[in-house]
């Protein structure tokens, strides 16, 4: 069995994970990402390459392979079932399987790619860890750095599917200005669980592009 620097790593890569694969699947989900990107992406330069942190079984690479189906895409993944189902699904996506922590942007992106994006991950990671995802990311990047996570103005804790210390909510964006003045704010919205044709989870996200 793998061994990881942080409990938050052991639990998405073991049966919880699993479970996760399980429960986020099918078709709709995909024309909500679709929607999703097409609005996010319409201030930015059509990205012809980028890499997913957190890929899961690779929905979101596949809207924007919808939207741009010349892009180049990579992808990392900690749990192995999610990354079987994405090399099977989407099989031009190059596939990292392993954990963010491990994951050198310099050796598997060379220079970096147009677009590097989250969604739904950093919340998962452990605090402490932040720092150094903050910068793969923003290494592994030539333009455009993602973020669509839960916010907060302020750093907070709460259960998830009732589990402590799984899911952390904070201004991720913010942090990440502050830590790479180059970095500037393009766009920024909120994607609202009720919407009547494509929801998302209360998504707020934010696109930073490299001066």
């Amino acid at each position: 069995m793998a061994e990881y620097m942080t409990e938050q790593e052991a639990f998405w890569a073991g049966s919880f994970g699993d479970e996760y694969v399980d429960r986020n699947q099918g078709e709709a989900r995909i024309a909500s990402n679709i929607n999703l990107f097409a609005e996010v992406l319409r201030r930015a330069h059509k990205p012809s390459s980028c890499i997913e942190f957190g890929a899961n079984i690779g929905l979101n690479l596949s809207a924007l392979k919808a939207l741009f189906p010349n892009q180049r895409q990579y992808a990392v993944e900690i749990n192995p079932k999610a990354a079987a189902i994405l090399r099977q699904r989407a099989p031009w996506v190059e596939v990292f399987e392993k954990s963010i922590l491990e994951f050198d942007p310099a050796v598997a992106c060379g220079v970096g790619v147009d677009l590097t994006f989250t969604k739904g991950i950093l919340i998962h990671i452990n605090p402490d860890s932040l720092s150094d995802v903050y910068e793969k990311l923003y290494r592994a990047t030539k333009r455009y750095l993602l973020v669509c996570e839960y916010y907060n103005p302020t750093p907070v804790t709460i259960p998830y599917r009732g589990q402590e210390n799984r899911l952390f909510k904070r201004d991720f964006a913010g942090e990440i200005l502050e830590t790479y003045p180059d970095l500037r704010l393009l766009d920024y919205g909120f994607v609202y669980h009720r919407d009547q044709s494509f929801p998302q989870d209360d998504l707020t996200w934010f696109l930073m592009e490299k001066q």
